[in-house]
């Protein structure tokens, strides 16, 4: 993805970082592979100790928090197509992560399978954040 995003944006996108985080911390065991995708994902937010504190987001309270609104999911789900595609590189791993998270927010496993075999793409074809928010919105409204 090479064009830029709002401060506001990427504010978002980091909020769901941390639900993600949420989420796979929120088990006893989590695999070591699963923590190096999100510590790659961190890294590349750039996140600082502000970020983490920042909202109560202690690392030892944070929760996971399932969005009830339907727009909230596709944001989540755009968000998590942002953090794959940020190094413009789509590894089996990232698509777990976001596979899990996906169904966890509601979504069917044929719906985020056909979703993410359709995004891996993106990243090769130049396409715009923007571009790819519209494409899972509209993927997503096609396959409910």
């Amino acid at each position: 993805m090479n064009e830029q995003i709002s401060q506001e944006t990427l504010d978002s996108v980091k909020r769901s970082y941390f639900n993600i985080v949420a989420l796979f911390t929120a088990n006893d065991k989590i695999e070591s592979r699963f923590v190096i995708c999100l510590l790659k994902w961190g890294f590349q937010l750039h996140l600082n100790p502000d970020d983490i504190s920042k909202h109560g987001r202690e690392l030892e309270n944070i929760q996971f928090s399932n969005p009830q609104d339907k727009l909230e999911k596709l944001e989540a789900i755009y968000h998590l197509v942002y953090m794959i595609q940020m190094d413009k590189v789509v590894e089996d791993t990232e698509l777990e992560v976001a596979t899990t998270y996906a169904k966890r927010l509601g979504f069917s496993s044929a719906t985020v399978a056909e979703l993410f075999k359709s995004i891996t793409t993106a990243a090769y074809d130049g396409t715009t954040p923007r571009d790819v928010r519209k494409e899972i919105i509209d993927f997503l409204k096609m396959n409910e």
